[in-house]
């Protein structure tokens, strides 16, 4: 099995990805970049959004309750052609990793917001700290291990990252954002590129059009995560 080192925003520890993403025989030779964004909607997603736009590529949005003055945004992130997964209703560690019913009704209560807000609920997911983080370790022992079974036998996919800018540390400006970025996409060639949209994220809007435009030059394309999707899941430590 083939694996290499990523960063994980956290600051727990760097982890493996399980496997090497796998491009479809359609796209062997191609450079693609994911998009993601996780934590929002709040003041920063209409912002992201233009910029988005601007520079014609789509992404995920990795979507939460957490701010509910802007969940109509979850609206506009549909119609503009932008894929919408679920990153829990709540974002609350101590809440989510309780149990697994914790989990699947904080889930449940997500996917209501969404089928108001766009007619249509969501199969794909990114854990809260990925599926890789350690954290949940002190509301439930193994709890990673049995919810990452668990939600591909209720039918859902789950996403991590083998890249991120850095944002997840609200203390880093731009620039450091934007040499976090350049870095960790590196020489790969298929990339699924962490970063938030949530509130604390201001940098990440001043940030995103210098790391679109890298994208570019380096000759990737922008996807958004559908059924051809590879597969992106870390190593599970809980």
């Amino acid at each position: 099995i083939l694996a290499f080192w990523m960063g994980i925003y956290t600051k727990e520890e760097t982890v493996y990805l399980e496997t090497q993403p796998v491009l479809s025989q359609e796209d062997e030779g191609k450079k693609i970049i994911y998009l993601t964004f996780d934590d929002g909607p709040s003041q920063n997603t209409e912002a992201v959004l233009q910029i988005l736009a601007d520079a014609d590529a789509k992404a995920t949005f990795f979507v939460t309750n957490e701010f509910p003055a802007y969940t109509n945004l979850i609206r506009t992130e549909d119609k503009q052609g932008h894929t919408i997964g679920i990153h829990t209703y709540s974002h609350k560690y101590e809440e989510i990793y309780q149990n697994s019913d914790a989990y699947f009704s904080d889930i449940e209560k997500m996917q209501e917001i969404l089928y108001e807000q766009t007619g249509k609920k969501s199969k794909i997911l990114r854990f809260p700290g990925g599926s890789s983080n350690t954290i949940s370790r002190n509301y439930c022992n193994g709890i990673m291990s049995q919810l990452t079974k668990e939600v591909m036998e209720k039918g859902y996919a789950y996403y991590d990252w083998n890249a991120t800018n850095g944002d997840g540390d609200t203390s880093l400006d731009a620039s450091a954002l934007i040499e976090k970025a350049k870095k960790e996409i590196g020489s790969q060639d298929v990339v699924m590129l962490l970063m938030h949209d949530g509130a604390g994220n201001e940098e990440t809007v001043k940030a995103l059009p210098e790391i679109l435009q890298y994208c570019k030059e380096q000759g990737y394309e922008f996807r958004a995560i559908d059924e051809t999707t590879p597969v992106f899941h870390h190593h599970v430590n809980n």
